[in-house]
């Protein structure tokens, strides 16, 4: 077993936590930021999730094959998670008055939605270099067959602890006001910067050796139909990810304002906590689960409290059974995105973790980033709307949101199905 020293499990813990804090404000609350602070439609939502996606996946592409082309890991984690905290931090520039004194002649609605997304897709850069690239690659290079779940499921439960922690930690702001917003972005930023300095004396650097061969092919190894010949259950297993993550990219976009908006929760926070806690444990425990009895018995069950959980929210707006489907859709997701992440490991090839992180991404955020936001955005055309303090227009999410999310989830599992069925015949 690799890595049993403390640093890597200290390592592993707080770049996933500080990785998944920044991821978490970005997915979850740059929507709900420029919802509050420019009034951004449904369509503007989609397109800042979309471009992220973009950004995200090119990002991995070629930053992950210059990891595994130059054989090393730590620099591209500690220097990027350095410049993903500074792109965080500039968002605090990013308000109607500021924006108003610089640019007198433009509307600083429009400007400001404009500014997000680019803003958005140039930290997703340097997230995506420091985090989806280096730190994913470095984290399948350090464990192997035998601590790869229990490691998985640390890495997969961090997302809810993320956002655990995000929302505990943003209690204390009025989303309302551009001022909480510039704290936001300042304390998160200074985090992240932080995280990346302390990496320089935390980490260890793997054993790899430099891939052979030029930068270009590096790039073009996990898009070459030999690799996906070579590595049939590496891309089978990627291909049913990417109807995972479609699934949870329809609803994910809209979560908090559905709570906030649709439901008038104003103590969401103080609800989601405990399913978000025990979410979390829970998918650390499954980590472990998947170590003793493999993908096919772990990713059922995930798969179906994700279900189960899309349910109860379609059909009950009572506060109790939020909570009891919240936790449902909590548990399925971590556990799901734990075992998917510990197969894929399981399945890239030695020496390849960074060349692959491309395709991971694809499958991971690009696709589903299109695509799911897509159709939440199409469920929500015609969604009701309010009539906010300014006479501007907001659109209210409803649960068609949670009946779309459903319906990609059974495409996957009858895929999973037939998948598993084929294979039954094969080894007959």
């Amino acid at each position: 077993m690799k890595n049993k020293n403390r640093k890597f499990w200290l390592a592993l813990t707080v770049f996933s936590l500080m990785g998944q804090i920044a991821w978490v404000v970005e997915n979850m609350y740059f929507n709900v930021f420029i919802y509050k602070m420019f009034n951004a439609s449904a369509a503007d939502i989609s397109l800042m999730v979309g471009a992220s996606a973009v950004a995200a996946a090119l990002t991995s592409v070629f930053m992950g094959a210059l990891s595994d082309k130059i054989g090393k890991r730590k620099l591209f984690i500690c220097a990027g998670y350095v410049a993903w905290g500074l792109s965080v931090f500039s968002f605090v520039l990013l308000k109607k008055e500021t924006l108003t004194l610089l640019f007198p002649a433009a509307s600083a609605v429009s400007l400001g939605i404009s500014l997000t997304v680019v803003l958005d897709c140039v930290m997703t850069f340097f997230g995506s270099t420091a985090n989806d690239a280096a730190f994913n690659a470095w984290l399948t290079d350090s464990t192997d067959s035998t601590n790869r779940g229990k490691a998985e499921g640390i890495n997969a439960m961090m997302p809810l602890v993320a956002i655990l922690a995000v929302f505990g930690g943003f209690m204390a702001f009025d989303l309302n006001e551009a001022s909480s917003w510039t704290a936001i972005f300042a304390i998160i930023g200074i985090l992240t910067l932080a995280c990346g300095i302390i990496g320089f004396f935390i980490i260890r650097e793997p054993q790899i050796k430099p891939a052979e061969g030029g930068y270009l092919s590096t790039i073009l190894y996990g898009f070459r139909p030999s690799t996906v010949r070579e590595n049939m259950p590496l891309y089978t297993t990627l291909a049913l990810f990417v109807l995972f993550n479609i699934s949870i990219q329809i609803f994910m976009p809209y979560l908090i304002l559905y709570y906030e908006v649709s439901l008038k929760m104003a103590n969401y926070v103080l609800i989601m906590a405990p399913a978000i806690i025990i979410a979390s444990i829970a998918t650390a425990l499954w980590g472990r689960v998947y170590d003793k009895r493999g993908f096919g018995y772990c990713v059922f069950f995930a798969l179906a409290w994700l279900c189960a959980g899309y349910v109860v929210l379609f059909c009950f707006k009572n506060t109790a059974l939020v909570f009891i489907g919240s936790l449902l859709m909590m548990c399925g997701y971590l556990a799901g995105m734990a075992v998917f992440g510990a197969k894929i490991r399981d399945c890239t090839p030695e020496g390849k973790a960074g060349a692959l992180q491309g395709v991971r991404i694809f499958s991971q955020v690009l696709i589903p980033g299109i695509i799911g936001p897509f159709i939440g955005k199409t469920v929500l055309k015609n969604a009701e709307t309010i009539v906010n303090s300014d006479g501007t227009e907001s659109f209210v999410p409803n649960v068609g949101i949670f009946a779309a999310a459903l319906a990609v989830c059974l495409v996957l599992i009858v895929a999973m199905l037939i998948i598993n069925r084929r294979k039954t015949k094969n080894n007959k």
